[in-house]
Formats: C-alpha cells, sequence, structure tokens
C-alpha cells in the first residue's frame, strides 16, 4: 500500500531522514516510536507529501507520489489525524465532516450529512454535530477529528502522535477510538508515545532514531526481546 524508497529529508543544513526505505502492507497496523526529533512526524507527513522527500520516492498503491499529484492522490487514498486536531473553528463538528466530501469527493449533500451522523455515533459524538470545535474537550475534538479522517473513506490513515496534546485524562477516550477502528481493514500509520496502544494493536513496530529506522519487528519482539542497544535503552526509559 506504501513504499518509501531511499527517502532523505533535509531542513536546511539538518538531516533529517536518511536513506529510509519501508514498505506498508494494506490493511497493515504499523506504529512508529522513538524519541523526539528521530524523524517520525517528518517521515509520516512524507507519506503524503505534506512534506517532500529532498530526494527519494514515495509509492501508494504503486502510483509514485509527485509534486503534481500529491493533491489528487491525498484525496483518493489517504488522510490525517494530527497532533493539534486541525479543526476549522468557524464550522460545527458536522461542517468539518461533511467539507471534504463535498467539496473534494462530489459527494452529494445529503449522503454527506447522512455519513456525518454514523462516523460521529462511532466516536460518540453524535450529539455534538451542531456544536463548534472550541465548545469541545481536547478529547472530544481529538475523536472529531478522527471521525473526519473516517469521512473521506480512504484506504490510509496516518495518525501523527494524536495523543500528545491531549491531557492524560482524554488520551484513552481516543486510544479506544483509535482501537476500535484497528479491527477494520483500514491501512493505519500511527506515531505515537503510548507503549500499551502499540503493544495491543500494531501488527509491525519500528523504532526510529537519528532519521533512520534502527529495527523493526511485531510488538512481542518489541517489549520482550529488543535487539539493538538503542532501542533496548529508549524502551527501558518510556517503559519504567
Amino acid at each position: 500500500m506504501i513504499r518509501v524508497e531511499n527517502v532523505n529529508k533535509f531542513f536546511g543544513d539538518v538531516h533529517v531522514l536518511k536513506d529510509v526505505n519501508l514498505t506498508v502492507e494494506e490493511g497493515e497496523k504499523l506504529v512508529i516510536i522513538g524519541p523526539s526529533g528521530s524523524g517520525k512526524s517528518t517521515l509520516i507527513r512524507c507519506m503524503n507529501y505534506l512534506e517532500e522527500p529532498t530526494s527519494g520516492k514515495v509509492y501508494i498503491d504503486d502510483v509514485e507520489l509527485t509534486h503534481k499529484n500529491k493533491t489528487e492522490m491525498a484525496r483518493k487514498c489517504s488522510s490525517m489525524v494530527f497532533q493539534q486536531f486541525n479543526l476549522y473553528p468557524h464550522m460545527t463538528v458536522l461542517g468539518n465532516l461533511t467539507l471534504a466530501p463535498i467539496k473534494l469527493q462530489g459527494v452529494p449533500k445529503e449522503k454527506a450529512i447522512e455519513d456525518a451522523y454514523g462516523y460521529l455515533e462511532r466516536v460518540g459524538l453524535r450529539h455534538k454535530a451542531d456544536a463548534y470545535p472550541q465548545n469541545l474537550s481536547g478529547g472530544q475534538q481529538q475523536r472529531v477529528a478522527i471521525a473526519r479522517a473516517l469521512a473521506t473513506k480512504q484506504k490510509i490513515i496516518l495518525f501523527d502522535e494524536p495523543t500528545s496534546a491531549l491531557d492524560p485524562e482524554m488520551v484513552q477516550e481516543v486510544l479506544d477510538v483509535m482501537v476500535e477502528l484497528s479491527k477494520e481493514n483500514i491501512t493505519m500509520i500511527c506515531v505515537t508515545h503510548e507503549m500499551g496502544f502499540a503493544r495491543q494493536v500494531a501488527d509491525r513496530v519500528i523504532f526510529m532514531d537519528g532519521g533512520t529506522i534502527i529495527e523493526s519487528g511485531t510488538p512481542d519482539h518489541f517489549f520482550e526481546n529488543p535487539q539493538n542497544e538503542r532501542t533496548k535503552s529508549f524502551l527501558s526509559k518510556i517503559l519504567r
């Protein structure tokens, strides 16, 4: 579903991604972990060309992403859930969910509204359809953001540290929605520090540090028998 080949990314003189290679299968649940500044978020943003690689190639469904086709491919293939929710503050919850299907995908308004109510039901927020984002808690806003991603009916959902901006008491309500979502045949790629979520949901975990993939394996491999010393050091601190 996604193939990353020899991707490098520079921000000025800073070499953020260094010859990264990665393949993600259709329906796979991939969790990316690592310390801050390791390149995790940059990698996931390169997967939908929110960040354009300095060199290397990214393929979605065997189609190479380019500067020219990135908008079309994003509409067709992937949606993203951000750290800071990125909801439109001047639009209601329902408006946030129906905007892309109507404007970008040509879904009839009545159908888009019907679908939006269904996705809000799934994240437990149907009763907030007419609310504005500023009147929701952080956890509710992030659940709306997930419902918005679902409303575009894409094959791939990218999650960039979806719980990092939340108060601890709100984290679980978002993770619960993501756990339920993981049971479906959606390709999910999640950058997170939530190790319990990784253990429960991931088909595969990759550990990044210094702009490279240091280690890759199943959750059992990572949390029971990591091989790389840098991985062991990171996990020993984060799993205390």
